[in-house]
């Protein structure tokens, strides 16, 4: 059964009932960088110098396993191996000439019998550090007095038949240049691991179903309607059969497997959103999540009738999908990737909807905007009439990290950078990638100040944080390449004080996942910075993804942010993000001068890739695009619904478009667009253009649409192109190709 979705909303329904994503910018002058965090002074205590550095080495045993980056990431679970040869080398560059005090290396059993430690100015010219030392698996730790920009190991004999091989190569002193502002935080070592905290409740498939039952009954009683309410959720199935269960997912909980692989937790039964809270309306099922489980629903089809910041990750559903809720009322976009359906993903009145590197069965139904890329099984490209939008193969992409159980312990699975990808990662065995122990792991807790977790990161632990609610008076900075950042449960962060509450380093390799920014009372610049201003380096073979991460402005608090996500570093890949000003909330958290925001994404790095974009209401651009080499697959916006007139958006009367490509920009490329207007304070108001790009030759759009959804005007698509959506015409306005 076809059920397009209504072409006027009924009376007393919620304003949310026409939603779209969309992507917020903010001008450039108003956009504030940061400082990397540099090493101390040589005066200073011992800093740790080489990690996250650029490493290479004479040969390696396998360049895609066992790399020369792996022996300076901080990560003592992956390793340099070189070639079964005499001699070889590795070679850390540390960016500046800086006093050496120590060298620490961490041999596999593959040591070497003698080395030494060489020092160099320039990279070519080297001179011996240290004297021909015998090594010996394990730690070694060597006392070095060297000034230099490059510090290696030579290995002169090995011990065994094998290569040399590093789980770690540590560089430590301090600069020889000016002493930097910024000093890491100081305080006894934290520990790695501990607790998940009492938000997580853990289930056994030896327990009673009943039980089970009873306990998710309970937390989605609690959670069904608490939509800003404190409370955070993660409910996690260890591996083995569960049957007869329906767990019904609310708001802020998250669902998960702690299976290597989906099929390690099976479902007999289901689990489910619906709508029957909002009478039939999924428009405000915001804040949930389901991951790496496979079901076997009791009728057929698994019910999923959700909008906007609800991922369905790693699933193996066997039948149906269904987006819709019971009696097939609104529903307004959503998100699958890395999952398995082997009957109809249906749509149904799903009015957009992105699904990425999956396989279906089938694909029922469409509305405005469906969007597939690198999906087995997706229907014909066919836009507008259907309007389909479907590429082949995800260009560049690695699956969000995710916590599971090996030999009973927990740890963090990182699977590997794909490229020109289909299909999920574990259809023919265990996805490819890393396992991280949870002892590498800081597992921040509520309470824990930014001070404490700025610790744990500068000595070296990647983080996770315990659902529940942090407020944060220091931005929290991630500094080493290849750190994991991860969030449970909807952890969410809160700044103080109007700071910026995270920012990365411009380094290779770090991974945030899971993460909800909800913006304080007093404004902040930003709520995430990848990378400071001028970021230049090089990521592609290693770049820093952004996965299920959230942005909140209003509706819980009356918050303030002029930007929600800026990203400077290169090769950058956002994969999955709401931006979102409120449009509703708890009483005077929302209005116009109320929870005031500009932007929601603003993007100066090269190369930068987005899958599933959902931006809206924002004051200004809702997303500007600055760099080069740019790629959107997909984006869902609403523009703000308050504006009390044209001349108080924007002085010239025109509004802001959705979607801004900047005038300097030479190349980029987006598909399946759509920005919609419900002007509901002044159906008066118009915005000029949806998206706005400049014309020559080497910026493309392709699939992209606007539409009134019966409140105020969109004038043109793009560039004054396309026809005008009007509100006595609830029906897109599209251009399949510009220019």
């Amino acid at each position: 059964m076809v059920i397009p979705a209504p072409s006027v909303a009924p009376a007393g329904r919620s304003r949310r009932r026409w939603r779209l994503a969309a992507t917020g910018a903010l001008v450039a002058t108003v956009v504030a960088g940061f400082g990397a965090v540099t090493a101390l002074s040589a005066e200073a205590a011992e800093t740790l110098l080489s990690q996250g550095k650029p490493a290479t080495a004479s040969s390696s045993e396998n360049p895609g396993a066992f790399p020369a980056t792996a022996a300076v990431d901080g990560n003592t679970g992956t390793r340099w191996a070189s070639a079964f040869a005499d001699p070889q080398w590795l070679q850390v560059d540390l960016g500046a000439s800086s006093a050496i005090t120590r060298v620490e290396l961490n041999w596999e059993a593959a040591y070497a019998r003698t080395f030494r430690i060489q020092t160099s100015l320039n990279g070519t010219t080297w001179a011996d550090a240290t004297a021909a030392t015998a090594g010996a698996a394990g730690v070694q730790s060597l006392p070095v007095s060297a000034t230099a920009r490059y510090v290696r190991m030579y290995g002169t004999e090995r011990a065994t038949q094998y290569g040399y091989s590093l789980w770690e190569f540590k560089v430590f002193g301090g600069t020889t240049g000016t002493p930097p502002t910024t000093t890491p935080p100081t305080g006894p070592t934290l520990p790695g691991g501990g607790s998940l905290g009492a938000n997580v409740t853990v289930f056994d498939p030896t327990m009673s179903m009943a039980s089970i039952q009873s306990t998710a009954d309970a937390i989605f009683k609690q959670q069904e309607t608490n939509q800003f309410g404190l409370q955070r959720n993660l409910l996690a199935f260890k591996p083995g059969t569960y049957n007869g269960l329906n767990i019904q997912v609310g708001f802020n909980t998250s669902v998960i497997g702690l299976g290597q692989n989906p099929q390690d937790v099976r479902i007999n039964g289901d689990i489910t959103v619906d709508a029957g809270w909002f009478q039939g309306n999924a428009t405000q099922n915001f804040w949930r999540s389901v991951e790496n489980m496979s079901v076997y629903p009791v009728s057929g089809a698994n019910r999923w009738a959700v909008s906007q910041a609800a991922p369905f990750r790693r699933m193996d559903i066997h039948g149906d999908l269904n987006l819709a809720p019971n009696g097939y009322g609104w529903a307004s976009g959503g998100y699958i990737a890395d999952s398995r359906i082997s009957g109809t993903e249906g749509q149904y009145s799903q009015q957009q909807w992105f699904t990425r590197n999956s396989t279906i069965g089938s694909n029922s139904n469409a509305v405005w905007n469906q969007t597939f890329v690198g999906v087995q099984g997706a229907p014909a490209a066919s836009y507008p009439n259907p309007p389909y939008t479907v590429i082949g193969q995800t260009p560049v992409i690695r699956e969000k990290p995710y916590l599971y159980q090996t030999n009973g312990q927990y740890a963090v699975f990182v699977p590997n950078l794909q490229t020109n990808a289909a299909g999920v990662t574990w259809a023919n065995g265990n996805t490819a990638g890393t396992s991280i122990p949870l002892s590498q792991f800081y597992v921040a807790k509520p309470g824990d100040s930014a001070a404490t977790i700025n610790q744990a990161l500068a000595q070296g632990l990647n983080l996770m944080f315990q659902p529940g609610i942090y407020h944060v008076n220091q931005t929290i900075n991630v500094t080493r390449a290849n750190t994991v950042v991860m969030g449970l449960g909807y952890a969410t962060i809160i700044p103080d004080n109007g700071v910026t509450p995270m920012q990365v380093a411009d380094v290779d390799g770090v991974k945030l996942a899971g993460l909800f920014f909800d913006a304080g009372t007093t404004n902040s610049a930003n709520l995430l910075v990848i990378g400071p201003n001028g970021s230049s380096a090089n990521h592609a073979g290693n770049p820093t993804t952004v996965q299920d991460v959230f942005f909140r402005i209003g509706g819980s608090i009356a918050g303030k942010a002029t930007n929600s996500l800026l990203v400077n570093s290169n090769n950058t890949i956002i994969d999955h993000i709401w931006a979102w000003r409120a449009d509703h909330g708890n009483a005077g958290t929302y209005g116009w001068t109320v929870n005031t925001a500009d932007s929601g994404l603003i993007v100066n790095g090269q190369n930068v890739t987005a899958y599933g974009l959902f931006v809206e209401h924002y004051q200004k651009t809702e997303i500007l695009w600055n760099g080069n080499g740019g790629r959107t697959y997909f984006l869902q916006n609403e523009q703000p619904y308050d504006p009390p007139s044209n001349a108080v958006w924007r002085s010239d009367g025109v509004g802001y478009p959705a979607y801004k490509v900047a005038d300097s920009v030479s190349t980029h490329e987006a598909w399946a667009m759509g920005s919609y207007a419900f002007f509901q304070n002044n159906p008066a108001v118009h915005s000029a253009n949806g998206f706005q790009a400049p014309v020559n030759g080497g910026v493309k759009l392709h699939n992209i649409f606007t539409i009134s959804l019966a409140s105020g005007t969109i004038d043109h698509v793009v560039n004054n192109i396309g026809a005008a959506a009007t509100a006595d015409q609830v029906v897109p306005r599209t251009v399949t190709n510009f220019p």
